[in-house]
């Protein structure tokens, strides 16, 4: 029993790590760079489940917010007013809801693409509203919906579509892998 607690523990570090990693391997595109951070959340997602998951984002937002620099714009507690923070926060739930949804699910691929989607929506549910509230109240934007579903959403769906599409061709293969470095 230990030696599980200790083999989940190890998961989560491991995907805040890959999170933060992710954060780095970027496009800069205006306001929010385009990286492999939501690639490395939904896997949490579909690999550790929806507690675990969700609990390897929570050590990458205290992480980032105690002042590592593993967000894309670095760390420290001052990111809670960037544009970019709503995603973040979208961040913790995706692998809940991603986890959630595979709970009791075969790993197919539509399975996967579905729950991918998913993830990435709630994601987006939490950080295109936080960049609107940014754009309205920081930036002084009277109409913010449109600019802010544009720069926010808009702009990265073919590539987060492409992600999803490629957590769905190779989660069942990491996900056998993982499972078999865990027989003794």
């Amino acid at each position: 029993m230990q030696t599980q607690a200790n083999r989940q523990v190890a998961l989560i570090v491991i995907f805040a790590a890959l999170t933060a990693a992710g954060a780095f391997i970027r496009i800069p595109v205006p306001p929010v760079p385009i990286t492999l951070q939501n690639f490395f959340v939904i896997m949490a997602g579909l690999l550790l489940g929806s507690k675990a998951g969700m609990m390897s984002q929570v050590v990458y937002i205290i992480m980032g917010l105690l002042g590592l620099p593993v967000f894309s714009g670095g760390g420290g507690i001052a990111y809670v007013v960037k544009p970019s923070f709503g995603y973040l926060l979208g961040f913790i739930l995706a692998p809940g809801a991603v986890g959630l949804y595979m709970k009791n699910r075969k790993y197919s691929h539509t399975n996967i693409f579905i729950a991918s989607i998913l993830g990435m929506a709630v994601i987006y549910l939490i950080g295109v509203p936080y960049l609107a509230l940014y754009m309205h109240y920081v930036l002084d934007k009277p109409d913010v919906i449109m600019p802010a579903i544009k720069a926010g959403l808009l702009i990265f769906l073919p590539g987060d579509i492409l992600k999803c599409v490629v957590l769905a061709a190779i989660s069942g293969r990491v996900l056998k892998i993982v499972k078999n470095s865990s027989q003794p």
